[in-house]
Order: C-alpha cells, then sequence, then structure tokens
C-alpha cells in the first residue's frame, strides 16, 4: 500500500508501482483532500489519515499489507504502525516530517511550514501545462512518469488539505506511546538536507530511539521527493528490505 505526500495523489506512484507490480499487489491511495476522495473541511492530522488507511485495510481485507508512505503519507504509516500494530506487515518511511521531536516549532521548520502552503496555492493557480513545463525546468531529473501525475494532483487537491502545515498539526498524537507500539518492520529512507531532504541525522537517531528495531536507509544525491530523484537506488531500497522481511509476493509472481 502507497501513501503519497501532501498535495500528492494516488497515480503519483505510478513509477513505483509499476516497477514492484511483477512482484507485488499493489494499492495506490488517494488521502482525502487528495485525488478522487472526499475534501471535508478539517481531519487533516495524521491520526485522522491513520484512521483512513487502517480502514482500507481492513475493508479490504488486506493481510498484513507493507505500507510505504512519503511525507504526510510516512507520518500516517508511523501514526498507522503504532495505533493499530497488527494491521501492516512492514512500514517504509519516505522523508517524513519529525513530528516526533520537540523542534517542529522551531524558526526554521515554521518558515519551511509557510514557504510549503503559499508554493502549494500558487501550484495550484497554474494550467496542467505549465504545471510540467516548470517542474521540468525545476527538476530535469524527473521522467515524465513522474510529472504527468505530479502535475494533475496539483489541479486536483483541495485547499482544505494545507491544514496539514499548521504548526500544531500532528499535536494529536502522543508520539513516544504511538512509536513505543510499533512492532512491524521499519525502515526509514532518509536523503540529503542541502538537497531538500528534512529528515536530519538527528531526527533519524531520534527516531531510533523510540523505534529501536528501525533501519535507516540513506540515498544521497536526493531531496526531499527522494524516489524521484534517484528512482532506481530507492527501488532497490525498498525491494530488498520487503524481501529481508519476508512481505509476500503477488500470487503468481514468478
Amino acid at each position: 500500500m502507497l501513501a503519497h505526500g501532501v498535495t500528492d495523489a494516488g497515480p503519483c506512484w505510478t513509477p513505483v508501482a509499476e516497477a514492484l507490480a511483477a512482484e507485488y499487489d499493489v494499492i495506490m491511495v488517494d488521502g482525502r483532500g487528495h485525488g478522487r476522495s472526499d475534501a471535508p473541511e478539517r481531519g487533516y492530522g495524521p491520526a485522522d489519515q491513520a484512521q483512513d488507511l487502517a480502514g482500507v485495510i481492513t475493508g479490504l481485507e488486506l493481510n498484513r499489507p507493507a505500507v510505504l508512505g512519503h511525507s504526510m503519507g510516512a507520518a500516517t504509516a508511523l501514526v498507522l504502525a503504532g495505533a493499530h500494530p497488527g494491521l501492516p506487515g512492514a512500514i517504509l518511511l519516505e522523508d517524513p516530517p519529525a513530528w516526533w521531536t520537540d523542534r517542529t516549532d522551531s524558526p526554521e521548520v515554521s518558515e519551511h511550514r509557510i514557504a510549503m502552503r503559499e508554493r502549494a496555492i500558487g501550484l495550484k493557480q497554474k494550467t496542467r501545462e505549465d504545471l510540467i513545463a516548470g517542474q521540468r525546468l525545476e527538476q530535469p531529473g524527473w521522467s515524465d512518469g513522474e510529472l504527468k501525475p505530479w502535475a494533475d494532483a496539483k489541479q486536483r487537491f483541495s485547499l482544505n488539505g494545507l491544514s496539514v502545515y499548521d504548526h500544531d498539526n500532528g499535536s494529536d498524537v502522543d508520539w513516544q506511546a504511538v512509536l513505543a507500539r510499533i512492532t512491524c518492520p521499519t525502515l526509514l529512507i532518509v536523503s540529503d538536507p542541502d538537497r531538500g531532504g528534512i529528515v536530519t541525522p538527528e531526527n533519524a537517531k531520534s527516531l531510533k530511539v523510540l523505534v529501536s528495531h528501525l533501519e535507516i536507509a540513506h540515498i544521497p544525491k536526493a531531496g526531499h521527493n527522494i524516489r524521484r530523484d534517484q528512482f532506481a537506488h530507492y527501488v532497490e531500497v525498498v525491494r530488498r528490505f520487503l524481501s529481508e522481511h519476508g512481505v509476500e509476493t503477488a500470487i503468481g509472481a514468478g
């Protein structure tokens, strides 16, 4: 199960899903306020998002699926694994916001949140063609398979979802208590902070203290969108982790 970041949508995972489809059944979920999901006025905190994912897992009668999340989706996966430890078989976290630390209200983090909110609003106002052209210039390493779903998601997401950038988003979670209940295999995928990665080495160490069995994989020369910046390396890391921890392959996969 693939859980996207804020302003993205399920189809933004298409390249990853295609890379894994020969071995795994892959589900790309639209989070609330994104893609084709409903967009309530409120309820975009990680606890709400985790409850949504739990509903998908139980509704589809999935048997302990691995959950791979990016950014907001990675935070959702963390809460899911702690609040419902019997549901996921493993969680993989691509550069999540470090809400488990006491640094979420620092001036630097606050400035970043404001900038990201303003950027999201600006992207929402552009045409699909302008979005693709602009992002191709900004991220020349991204493939068309990344750019087109990315642009579609930016046009579809609801502004209600921007509450994710509120300074108190995530405060409804007792992070120490929730993370202490995580028992499934857990992988944190990090990149380079000087390229835009938001998990610092200190953040990673503090998460390791709270989730002692946490594994950490660093993918260099990547920013916040690790899979889009270093796709081949990213898929290799994901595939190896799933294999090492016995995540079941798709029925009939060779």
